[in-house]
């Protein structure tokens, strides 16, 4: 049985020198789109920290330490590869969205599978947008915050801060609250947030600022003074 294939590095050693990151990833489009497995592995090097960023983030807090972010990368590199003959077509979605999907999918399998019955069904987790539901993109924001924000200074335990967190959370927009996880913590572009999300960029980037705000007031409720600064990173 041959060993799986194994995605590329992040930096790919073949760039070629004379040519512009615009040209090159234009390139590799055309020829992924004619079946060419290599340029789909140079795509998905370009975008593996990005994604790899977003599996950090959106990995369920009791898989952290547990699953390594390179292994679902992995899964979901094998993945791409089965349905490189759907690569994505249109200006509709971006080949960045198309390979998060993926990985999106490879993470809710991932969680379906480690916790079962303590976690809620693949089809819940997901909202009908095909974007995170609102209980878990809360529970990655709680958690990460609450991890920015131990310090020798800190009262409140790390799980009981992450608790509060996402209970306060859980009570802003669904909207705006996935915005922030998009923008502030996956490092989504505004455009890509906008077409994520069936929005325009102008809305997408007032709701922005408008979550960042709401945030601020949250973190300073729970955690008075531990945020100092972080919000906005």
């Amino acid at each position: 049985m041959s060993e799986p294939e194994r995605f590329p590095p992040s930096e790919p050693n073949h760039r070629r020198p004379d040519i512009g990151p615009d040209v090159e990833h234009t390139e590799l489009v055309k020829r992924i789109r004619c079946g060419d497995r290599e340029a789909l592995g140079e795509l998905f090097a370009l975008y593996r920290p990005r994604l790899w960023r977003m599996v950090t983030f959106r990995l369920h807090p009791s898989l952290q330490g547990r699953i390594d972010a390179d292994d679902v990368l992995q899964d979901a590199w094998l993945r791409a590869i089965e349905r490189i003959d759907h690569f994505f077509e249109g200006e509709e979605v971006s080949s960045f969205l198309w390979f998060r999907s993926i990985v999106t999918q490879t993470l809710l399998d991932l969680h379906r599978f480690h916790l079962g019955a303590q976690k809620r069904s693949t089809a819940r987790e997901l909202s009908i947008d095909s974007g995170w539901a609102a209980g878990s993109t809360s529970s990655s924001l709680a958690f990460h915050l609450s991890d920015s924000a131990r310090s020798p200074s800190s009262n409140a335990s790390h799980a009981e801060m992450t608790k509060q967190l996402d209970s306060v959370l859980l009570g802003m927009n669904d909207v705006d609250r996935e915005i922030l996880a998009l923008r502030h913590f996956e490092a989504l572009s505004n455009g890509e947030v906008a077409k994520l999300l069936n929005l325009t960029e102008q809305t997408a980037s007032v709701r922005y600022v408008r979550a960042l705000g709401r945030l601020k007031q949250i973190l300073e409720l729970v955690v008075p003074g531990a945020f100092e600064g972080k919000a906005e990173g």
